[in-house]
């Protein structure tokens, strides 16, 4: 047995079926995701009026999910030089979620890379570049190296993993941290999602036409919302063309902005060509997973 896989195996100690589906779920990744995503379209084809449909989601996501991160968050994570243990998050404030709601991050700056599953399982009509996933400390980071060579994975340095980064946002890429039981119940997966490939973004898409879906979400906001100067806002619509949550319309030479809908990416602030969008933390929506604040709250 290789050491990546006698690390999981303890990481996740007498619970051996969420280390199996540990295992399962970083070998298989792709297929997996395949899988999750024909599950899902068929409850909405066939079932969506049924509420068993509407729980199976809400069993799914309470155990799978992510939070939307800013870049100077990620930034913080990628640049971290001592482990970070924290959680689990009972107030729900950071990580609104039961179950997968830890932030453990051992050494790390032992990164791994490697081709993302949703974009991968979508054949050549996924987008590109697929290395856009990484494993943030060494118990994944090692297994992905040691079990993902079909998804060419490989480690880099701390500022390969920002330059990758910085260049996903630039793309347009939302940046998500993943939590899963399967992993331990905690984080260490970044990823760099768009609209278009994302599994979990489609999830919630179709969560969101289930009977009494659209009260259960695989994504939770960075807590920060986007605000509008409308002084200096020109309504040239860059805001509107680069967010992937339909949060933002420009009509008549005015900008409306949906303030739910709205997860705090910052990709429209970093757009706006007249400096007239910023982030501001919106408290409703939680507390963002910022490690210096997290600690204050979680360690």
């Amino acid at each position: 047995m290789k050491e990546s896989t006698k690390n999981i195996f303890k990481m996740h100690g007498w619970r051996v079926d969420r280390a199996v589906h540990n295992y399962i779920y970083f070998t298989l990744y792709d297929v997996y995701v395949v899988l999750f995503l024909f599950a899902g379209r068929l409850l909405e084809r066939f079932f969506s009026n049924v509420r068993l449909a509407t729980r199976a989601f809400g069993m799914v996501f309470e155990r799978y999910h992510c939070k939307v991160i800013t870049m100077d968050d990620a930034t913080k994570i990628l640049t971290l030089n001592e482990d970070v243990v924290l959680g689990p998050d009972k107030t729900e404030r950071v990580i609104p979620w039961q179950y997968a709601n830890k932030i453990i991050l051992k050494e790390p700056d032992y990164i791994a890379v490697m081709d993302c599953p949703c974009r991968k399982s979508r054949g050549e009509d996924g987008c590109r570049p697929l290395d856009v996933c990484m494993a943030v400390g060494r118990t994944t980071a090692q297994f992905w190296l040691e079990h993902g060579a079909r998804f060419n994975a490989h480690r880099i340095t701390q500022d390969e993993a920002l330059e990758r980064m910085k260049a996903a946002h630039e793309r347009g890429d939302v940046i998500t941290a993943f939590f899963k039981v399967a992993t331990g119940g905690r984080t260490g997966v970044i990823c760099s999602c768009c609209s278009c490939c994302c599994g979990a973004m489609e999830g919630m898409r179709i969560a969101g036409k289930l009977k009494g879906g659209r009260r259960i979400t695989m994504m939770a906001p960075s807590s920060y919302v986007a605000v509008i100067d409308e002084e200096s806002c020109a309504t040239c619509g860059k805001c509107e063309s680069v967010c992937s949550f339909g949060a933002i319309t420009v009509n008549d030479g005015a900008v409306v902005q949906s303030g739910t809908a709205c997860m705090g990416c910052g990709l429209c602030v970093e757009r706006c060509p007249n400096s007239a969008r910023s982030l501001r933390h919106d408290p409703a929506k939680g507390d963002p997973l910022d490690i210096d604040l997290v600690k204050e709250k979680l360690g």
